[in-house]
């Protein structure tokens, strides 16, 4: 038996129709197989916290190996995955085409699939994923909403831990009143004039449900930035990209919200728009997981063909066609964390790519990378449970972005982001010349500022 491949990983389809896939013998005796090959492996120990949990289980056994670990003791080591997939895309040697086919996030994802198939469903983690629901009516009470929410309100936020398992130290995205899709249709860009015409381009910005609703900033500046180099442009949002279903194993409603939404964007595709996703997770949900979910659909394919990362998308600009001019330097510096979801889209560290177009921006020097999991997770990071998991997870992250001590902290994933910085705070406090950044920004923020255009 080979030991790791050299061949390139592929990924199978999601067998999820089959009812064989919901059936608990077949899944327990798959899960055996699979993490008893990652107990003779251990390369994943310090990636997340599901591989420390299955590596303990196994070492306190009897024997040692996972044939005296009990199976109701597999539960913990699925609740602890993210499903970043970076032991998929970045760790793992047994991976399709190797023979041991393991494909370790995706058998998370069918485990809990078969526990909601079988009544066990996480009651409270359902409404939190429920993004659209949510941020729509939030929005409406924003500023009410955004004070509960507020970390350290001795009145609201020990109440959410009861009722929501939220937990009351966890920094929480803002919603906004006013989403990206109304402001983009009230906020028009300011094109520079020394921007090239339209014609060259045309891109759809994909809102996302957290571009929408929490953080129509991020939408604003990729607008302005894609203006500002003559893309033909068009902002909008025909629903959630359904990540946040997907970590509740609600396989048959992301199937669901990807038809909606490629159905929603088969025309412009057609009309020659390029499909550009603000967030990570969304741009790897229609990339990578809706045609593993939904392999004959033709739209889904479609769009997958069509989409871009927007950092990908900047940088695509860059080399084929060139920037328009007006790019100035940042002052103080930025430290850049690459997004798990940003990595496991297989396009390179295009983020770094695009902070280092900006004049004296130099990797080691004014731009400090760090390419590591930050432990957040989605809503996983905020429950109770999760929540200090998650902050020793993204240690390292925090430490070295308060060593950096730069004057920007930016993340492709806005929910990292602000773990990380909530995690410098902690790390930062007694650190003598140490200046938490204002706010964590997303990297086209601070591209938009380089720009002159925020």
């Amino acid at each position: 038996m080979r030991e790791g491949s050299l061949d390139a990983p592929t990924r199978h389809p999601l067998d999820w129709n089959n009812p064989d896939f919901y059936d608990l013998e077949k899944l327990d005796a798959e899960m055996r197989r699979v993490l008893d090959i990652c107990h003779g492996c251990r390369r994943c120990f310090n990636l997340c916290d599901s591989f420390p949990r299955l590596f303990d289980l196994v070492d306190a056994s009897p024997t040692g190996e996972l044939d005296e670990v009990d199976s109701k003791d597999f539960k913990p080591i699925v609740d602890a995955c993210t499903l970043c997939d970076l032991c998929y895309m970045t760790k793992c040697p047994y991976v399709p085409p190797h023979e041991f086919n393991l494909d370790f996030p995706h058998l998370m994802l069918r485990y809990r699939a078969a526990e909601r198939h079988h009544g066990h469903k996480d009651a409270i983690g359902d409404q939190l994923s429920q993004t659209d629901r949510n941020g729509k009516l939030a929005g409406l009470v924003a500023p009410i909403a955004n004070w509960a929410s507020e970390r350290g309100n001795a009145l609201t936020r020990p109440v959410m831990e009861a009722v929501m398992d939220v937990h009351r130290d966890a920094e929480l995205p803002k919603f906004n009143s006013k989403t990206l899709v109304a402001r983009a249709k009230s906020e028009p860009s300011a094109v520079n004039r020394a921007a090239p015409a339209f014609g060259k381009r045309k891109a759809a910005i994909y809102a996302t449900c957290f571009g929408n609703y929490n953080n129509p900033d991020i939408g604003i500046a990729a607008q302005k930035i894609l203006a500002h180099n003559g893309v033909e442009l068009r902002v909008e949002y025909p629903g959630c990209c359904g990540m946040p279903r997907l970590e509740q194993g609600d396989i048959a409603d992301v199937a669901k919200k990807a038809r909606v939404v490629a159905e929603a964007f088969s025309p412009l595709i057609d009309q020659g728009y390029d499909i550009v996703a603000l967030v990570p997770s969304c741009a790897l949900m229609l990339k990578f997981e809706w045609p593993l979910i939904l392999p004959n659909d033709p739209l889904v394919k479609k769009l997958a063909q069509a989409t871009f990362d927007i950092s990908e998308y900047i940088v695509d600009i860059a080399k084929k066609d060139g920037l328009a001019p007006g790019l100035k330097p940042l002052e103080g510096g930025v430290t850049l964390h690459l997004a798990c979801h940003a990595r496991a889209q297989n396009m390179g560290a295009k983020a770094t790519e695009m902070m280092k177009l900006i004049p004296d921006m130099k990797q080691g020097e004014s731009l400090a990378v760090i390419e590591r999991c930050a432990g957040h997770g989605g809503s996983w990071g905020v429950r109770k449970e999760f929540f200090e998991v998650g902050m020793k997870v993204g240690k390292p992250v925090m430490r070295a972005a308060v060593k950096e001590n730069k004057a920007h902290i930016a993340s492709e994933c806005p929910l990292a982001g602000l773990h990380i910085r909530q995690g410098m705070e902690r790390e930062g406090k007694d650190k003598d010349g140490f200046v938490l950044p204002p706010k964590a920004e997303h990297p086209v923020e601070l591209f938009a500022k380089a720009y002159g255009l925020l």
